[in-house]
């Protein structure tokens, strides 16, 4: 279903990505072709004069650039008059060029190819085995990309770029896969240069919460918003920021890890090392622990919707008691930022207010009064798409083309 984008980043910054160094000549071209691509979505077509006039480029390298993206099928030029002149008219290739939005998580991977006018092409989900192995993964998203491209009738040269999306911290420095990811198995993995290999396109990496925030405000309806968490609940937890307009990476790029604040100081040992991080009390992955014991079989995370949904006690006290401590970690980031909004992504969005009732609790028990009252938590309406749509984001602002 295709998704619709409302607004976007002040800034375009893309981090954990493979692309040339500043100052080079690669990148100086890509930096001018980012500015043609700005220039042909806010008023195409567009005559190569026209270009020149508007980037303040000269007709040599908008001419020189203009070809290179016409033999990628980037654009589509036109013979035309100008002022009594020949002229050659340039346009984007909506159906040409693509991004590539890449999310792999614990047992899924799910790839979405959008055009530069940040139009849905196609999308695909598929399961992976639980521990899958990194180069497994990769494997699962390169094959999985080549099945859509050849869906959509295109191939690898008009790929602008793969935005790639993982649970866990990521040093944007490097783009490597750092301790504490729910993919163990993937530590230490260099994803953007093992993935760029595989692909043969640019590779933008970063931590999936991350790329929900930015899919929230690219194409869901919060495009407006300067300062909002969003905060993914699913097998692990995290969050991804927005502060001032812009996605914030701190230092490293290792921000928004809630899922390993503490709660409960005599709490169960952590995966991270820690006692009582949010991750023990309230991931899917403790609920289904939870509620499998005494039970026959292991039950999964749509067992607990439809528990839910039925109003079985156990799963609604699981939910209420996870929702009051995600509620109360959300507070303790509320206090810092105070954000206009705190949106819940992940697995469990399909609950609704029987998991936002106790996390608005925790927060409103938590926060500052005034910051409680005033910031508004809601489930994300892009449900288990987020990430991937916010990868391919990662790209399409690579090339200028925010979301108008």
């Amino acid at each position: 279903m295709p998704a619709h984008p409302s607004s976007t980043l002040r800034t375009a910054r893309t981090p954990g990505s493979s692309t040339p160094k500043p100052g080079s000549q690669s990148a100086l071209r890509e930096r001018n072709q980012q500015r043609i691509v700005e220039a042909l979505l806010a008023s195409a077509p567009l005559t190569q004069a026209e270009i020149s006039r508007q980037t303040g480029l000269s007709r040599a390298t908008v001419s020189n650039i203009v070809g290179a993206m016409n033999e990628r099928r980037l654009v589509i030029t036109e013979p035309t008059t100008s002022s009594g002149r020949r002229a050659l008219s340039v346009r984007l290739n909506e159906s040409g060029a693509v991004a590539a939005g890449i999310d792999i998580g614990r047992r899924h991977v799910r790839v979405v190819l959008a055009s530069l006018g940040h139009r849905i092409l196609q999308e695909e989900s598929i399961l992976l085995p639980l521990g899958h192995s990194a180069a497994d993964g990769m494997d699962a998203a390169a094959s999985l990309l080549d099945r859509l491209l050849r869906r959509q009738g295109v191939d690898r040269s008009a790929v602008l770029g793969a935005g790639v999306g993982i649970p866990g911290p990521i040093d944007r420095r490097t783009g490597t896969v750092v301790q504490g990811a729910i993919l163990p198995e993937w530590v230490g993995i260099n994803m953007r240069e093992d993935l760029a290999d595989r692909l043969g396109v640019p590779v933008y990496v970063d931590n999936d919460a991350n790329l929900g925030a930015l899919a929230e405000v690219t194409w869901g309806p919060h495009g407006g918003s300067e300062n909002l968490i969003f905060v993914k609940v699913a097998s692990g937890i995290g969050a991804g920021l927005i502060i001032n307009g812009s996605l914030y990476y701190g230092n490293v790029g290792i921000t928004g890890e809630i899922g390993h604040a503490t709660i409960f100081d005599q709490g169960l040992i952590c995966r991270c090392g820690n006692r009582g991080c949010l991750e023990t009390i309230a991931s899917t992955s403790i609920m289904i622990e939870l509620l499998s014991r005494g039970s026959s079989g292991t039950i999964s995370t749509s067992d607990i919707l439809s528990r839910a949904a039925g109003k079985d006690p156990a799963t609604l006290r699981v939910i209420d008691d996870a929702g009051a401590a995600v509620g109360r970690a959300a507070a303790n980031l509320a206090n810092t930022l105070n954000p206009e909004l705190i949106i819940i992504g992940g697995s469990l969005t399909a609950l609704g207010d029987i998991f936002l009732d106790p996390i608005r609790r925790g927060l409103l028990r938590h926060a500052v009064p005034l910051v409680g009252e005033t910031s508004t938590v809601m489930m994300s309406s892009l449900g288990d798409r987020a990430e991937a749509l916010g990868a391919a984001a990662l790209v399409l602002q690579a090339q200028g083309a925010a979301a108008p």
